[in-house]
This record gives C-alpha cells, sequence and structure tokens, in this order.
C-alpha cells in the first residue's frame, strides 16, 4: 500500500473488523466494490447540494456490508461539508412509540451530529458558533469595525434574515425564536441560556413551562413533531452554508421485530410519511438513508411490504430481473461481493496489519488465494459468509503468524480441527484451546 495510514486510523481498522463491527474512520483504505452504489449515491449528494433531497433503503441480509456502505457514505459527506447524523434503532429507538422512542431516536441523532471538523458527534453547537462568527467576520470584511458597539446588532440582523425563512415551515417559530435566544446569550456570554437553547435544540426538554423560564418558545420538541424539527435542521443547515443534512438509520430490522401490530404499524405509517415527504419535494437539501435486511423489507406478514402503502412504493418494477438492477429505486440492493473484490480487501488488510505493527509483508498472492479458497470452501459459504466474516478470520490468522514465527500458514490454515470460517460460539470449541503446533 503506497499510502501511510495513521496509527490511530489503522488501529480502528483493526480493531473493529477483530470485533466484528464497522469502523468509524479509515473505510476509504478497506473499501472494495459497489461502484453502482456508490455512483447512485454521489448523484444524490450532489442534487442534495442544490437543493433536492434523497431516501434510500440500503437493503442486504445481515453481515453484507449494509453499516460499513452506511459509514462510507457518511465520511465521503462530511468530507465534502454535508451535516450527518446517525442511530441505529432499537427496542428503545423507533420512529413512533407510546414512551417517547420517537423522541429518543431524534435525541440520538442530534447527539451524533457531525461536521468534518467535528466527526464524532457533538457538533451542534459548533455549527451555531460557526455560523454567529462567519456572519461577524463577513461584516467585518465589508467595512464594519470589531470594536463598533452596534456590530452585535448587525449580526443579529443578518442571523434574523437567514432564521426568518424558517418561520414559515412547521414549527419554524419557536425554532428561530431558540437560534435568536442562543445568538444573544453568545454574545451576552449568559453561559445558562445558551445551554438551555441546546437543550431544546437536543428535544431534552420534558415541558413546555420548564422551557419557558429561559427560552422564547412556545413549544417543545416531542414525540409527535421530533420529525418536522430534523427537516427544519436540514433548511437551517443549507441556509448556513452546508452542502445539506443527512440522515443514517440502521438495524431498521427492529421495526419489523416489533411484536405488537398496531405498534409496528405506526413505524410504517410514519416511514410512510417521511418518503412521501422526500419523493413529493416537499423537503430541501434532507438524505435520508436507512439500512435494513431484506426480511425488514420483503415479508409480506411484518415487513415493509405487510403495508400496503409501502409495498406499492417500494415493489420493483416489472422490469427488473436477475442481472438487472434499477438504480434509480428507493431500494439498493447490496449484493455478496465477488471472489475478486474480496481477494483486495484480503490484500488491503494484509498491507494495513503490516504496516501498523511494522513487519515486512510475508504472505504473497498464493497464500491470500489458499486463505480466500478454504474461507469459501464450505457448503454454502459463497452465499452466506460475509466479508466481515472473512476480514475478522484473516486478521486474527494475521496475529497469530505474527505472534509466532514459527508457525506455517499453510499448517496453520489446513489444521484438522480449525475453526470454519465465520463459526458461531457454539461450533468454535474451547475459547482457550493454544494454537501452538
Amino acid at each position: 500500500m503506497s499510502l501511510v495510514i495513521p496509527k490511530r486510523i489503522s488501529a480502528a481498522i483493526i480493531n473493529s473488523f477483530a470485533a466484528g463491527v464497522v469502523p468509524r474512520i479509515g473505510l476509504e483504505y478497506v473499501a472494495v466494490g459497489r461502484k453502482r452504489e456508490i455512483e447512485t449515491v454521489l448523484a444524490d449528494l450532489d442534487n442534495l447540494s442544490q437543493g433536492a433531497s434523497a431516501f434510500r433503503f440500503i437493503v442486504g441480509r445481515f453481515g453484507s456490508g449494509k453499516s460499513f456502505f452506511l459509514q462510507a457514505i457518511r465520511n465521503y459527506a462530511m468530507d465534502r461539508d454535508f451535516v450527518t447524523a446517525d442511530v441505529d434503532l432499537s427496542p428503545e429507538k423507533r420512529l413512533s412509540g407510546t414512551g417517547n422512542q420517537g423522541l429518543e431516536t431524534y435525541r440520538e441523532l442530534m447527539q451524533r451530529l457531525s461536521v468534518k471538523i467535528r466527526p464524532d458527534g457533538g457538533a451542534l453547537e459548533g455549527i451555531l458558533q460557526r455560523w454567529i462568527n462567519s456572519i461577524r467576520g463577513e461584516l467585518i470584511r465589508e467595512g464594519a469595525s470589531p470594536e463598533d458597539e452596534g456590530l452585535p446588532a448587525l449580526v443579529e440582523w443578518k442571523i434574523y434574515e437567514t432564521i426568518s425563512a424558517m418561520e414559515g415551515l412547521s414549527h419554524g417559530f419557536d425554532f428561530a425564536a431558540v437560534v435568536s435566544a442562543y445568538y444573544r446569550a453568545f454574545v451576552r456570554g449568559e453561559e445558562e441560556r445558551q445551554r438551555a437553547a441546546v437543550k431544546w435544540l437536543r428535544g431534552e426538554y420534558a415541558t413546555r413551562t420548564e422551557a419557558r423560564v429561559l427560552l422564547p418558545a412556545g413549544e417543545i420538541i416531542t414525540d409527535e413533531n421530533w420529525y418536522d424539527y430534523l427537516k427544519l435542521f436540514a433548511a437551517f443547515s443549507a441556509a448556513i452554508g452546508y452542502r445539506g443534512f443527512l440522515l443514517f438509520i440502521d438495524e431498521c430490522v427492529n421495526l419489523y421485530k416489533i411484536p405488537n401490530r398496531q405498534s409496528r404499524e405506526n413505524n410504517y405509517e410514519k416511514l410512510l410519511s417521511m418518503f412521501n415527504d422526500v419523493m413529493q419535494g416537499k423537503v430541501r437539501s434532507l438524505g435520508l438513508y436507512l439500512g435494513g435486511t431484506p426480511q425488514f423489507v420483503e415479508d409480506e406478514r411484518r415487513g415493509l411490504f405487510s403495508y400496503p402503502a409501502l409495498k406499492s412504493r417500494l415493489a420493483d418494477n416489472r422490469f427488473v430481473r436477475e442481472g438487472y438492477a434499477d438504480f434509480n429505486s428507493p431500494i439498493l440492493r447490496l449484493e455478496q461481493l465477488t471472489r475478486e473484490e474480496l481477494f483486495i480487501l484480503l490484500e488491503r488488510l494484509r498491507e494495513i496489519h503490516a504496516q501498523h505493527f511494522g513487519y515486512p509483508v510475508s504472505l504473497g498472492e498464493g497464500e491470500l488465494a489458499a486463505f480466500l479458497e478454504l474461507a469459501l470452501s464450505s457448503p454454502g459459504a459463497e452465499e452466506f459468509i460475509t466479508p466481515r466474516e472473512i476480514a475478522r478470520d484473516f486478521l486474527g490468522l494475521l496475529n497469530i503468524l505474527r505472534d509466532d514465527p514459527r508457525v506455517d500458514f499453510y499448517t496453520l490454515i489446513h489444521r484438522e480441527d480449525r475453526v470454519p470460517p465465520g463459526a458461531g460460539p457454539d461450533e468454535r470449541g474451547d475459547p482457550y484451546a493454544s494454537f501452538e503446533l
């Protein structure tokens, strides 16, 4: 690998894959395949930067690369000055629920708000302060004096010009009022009022009475209206200079798993409302990317296709058949990586591992081919084994070869008691068994 990868990034890649999770950084070093899918999303981002919106389901079975793909899009978008936020759905975080599960999803999204200079979340206050300082800097460049006592009023007027457009949107008046309150508190050094405004924008107030103590807001963000505020934030992000606002909602299979039919359908109704908003052009600069399994989408008993209005919108057009795909469809299906793509993944992991631990690459193409052949040799492996499992097992093998130079590669991979790639805990035997030959 010609690029030198910082230790922080190579460590994240190695540790994440070894633990069976997706790294949040460094994905560009290990991304392979998905050419058409990536081109589709890049076209979405271009449209978003011009005020359009996008809605996609990223569909693939467990371990097929959905989360990896979503994180790769997220990182790419942040590098190009989009605001992003991501959340994994769970029993506590849904789109709707009697226990404020929708509001919990909103709160998590706002906590995970990220931009290029703050990629790990918590960017809300930084976004507001960057905007305020950029307006101030613009006015000074136009001739205003930094010592001018009227400068704060000029900045506030510029702020009002931007957020007054929000007042025409649903709940826009309260949103604009709270953002204005944040600016005034920022100028005056009123930290408590600043914290109150951020708390309101994050949906953390339980009652309107509590919020009104420090803020001029008539409403608060609730389980019923939280999506309206995400639409407002998308419009706000575009108005203050960002290219758009992207939401990544993974583990949507948790909606499929809701046992109560009415509760499940309430979530699907919320999803339908979000889908219609975007596809009918009612929303500006908002991208929604949802990760789920084929079962979550296609099961006609509990999945999205159990809800007729969603099925009619999401079903493949009648010309789609094996070997063909409609990449303008709201559903992007992630197929299995080819053998060639998996081989490239192994090459990249080999280089990253060697560079990180500071040893010369010892495995050649023959060894990589032998490992891949072994990984795909079990019945059904070509269809069901996942890149995540292959990467985890390969990194484990590299660790053993590095730690004990006496170990022979071919002897190790052909041991009769070798654990099958991707085996579950009940198939792995004694976890303390020695690897020594």
